[in-house]
């Protein structure tokens, strides 16, 4: 039997992957976590087969727990879960230690497939996907400037890039307006651009938007 966490801060999300595992009578559902801090936590207390672990969750999402989820469980797999196109985290989620990357628009019987494919020591990713981490394998000096951003970073100009304005970007992410002018101000340097304009330009351009 595959032992399978679930952490996603929606609810109804929840209920979904829930019914997709009940299909499947090799896989069981150990426990269910709506926070990077409760994933972390429920980790170390199941030592589940496979974590379904969503990236954008608030306080602390996904992406940032994910490291600590795998010392909490080394030999849990991770299949990282996310509304986001496969451009905008996958290659960096798989970076940082994830087994696998799919989009919530992926169908019921990949999820089966995926959870099966890890809990036997493989790796998932969609045949685009592939593709474009054969296309990706070069040096950190010659990746896209967005890929050198934190995960936070990240995330303020993924939305500056949807035209939120500062307070939205703050009221989304559950931060300060001042924490925001920071992530910005680190964004523009590390990116050698001037103005929202450029960064909802580049945005557009990578489809990170």
């Amino acid at each position: 039997m595959i032992r399978v966490l679930i952490a996603d801060d929606h609810v109804i999300v929840r209920e979904g992957l829930k019914r997709i595992i009940e299909e499947d009578d090799r896989i069981t559902l150990v426990a269910e976590a709506s926070s990077g801090h409760q994933a972390v936590s429920l980790t170390r207390s199941e030592s589940p087969d496979v974590v379904i672990l969503d990236i954008s969750m608030p306080e602390r999402s996904g992406l940032d727990a994910l490291a600590d989820v795998r010392k909490a469980c080394p030999g849990a797999k991770v299949l990282m879960l996310s509304m986001h196109p496969e451009e905008q985290y996958a290659i960096r989620c798989l970076r940082q230690g994830a087994d696998g990357y799919m989009t919530k628009e992926s169908a019921p019987d990949l999820l089966l497939g995926a959870i099966h494919k890890l809990h036997a020591g493989g790796k998932y990713v969609s045949p685009n996907l592939a593709e474009k981490l054969a296309l990706n394998l070069v040096r950190d000096n010659e990746r896209a400037p967005h890929e050198t951003l934190s995960e936070r970073e990240l995330q303020v100009l993924t939305l500056i890039g949807n035209g939120k304005t500062a307070s939205e970007i703050a009221g989304e992410l559950c931060v300060s307006i001042k924490t925001v002018s920071t992530y910005r101000t680190r964004i523009l340097e590390k990116m050698n651009m001037d103005n929202n304009a450029q960064l909802m330009r580049y945005a557009i351009e990578h489809g990170l938007e």
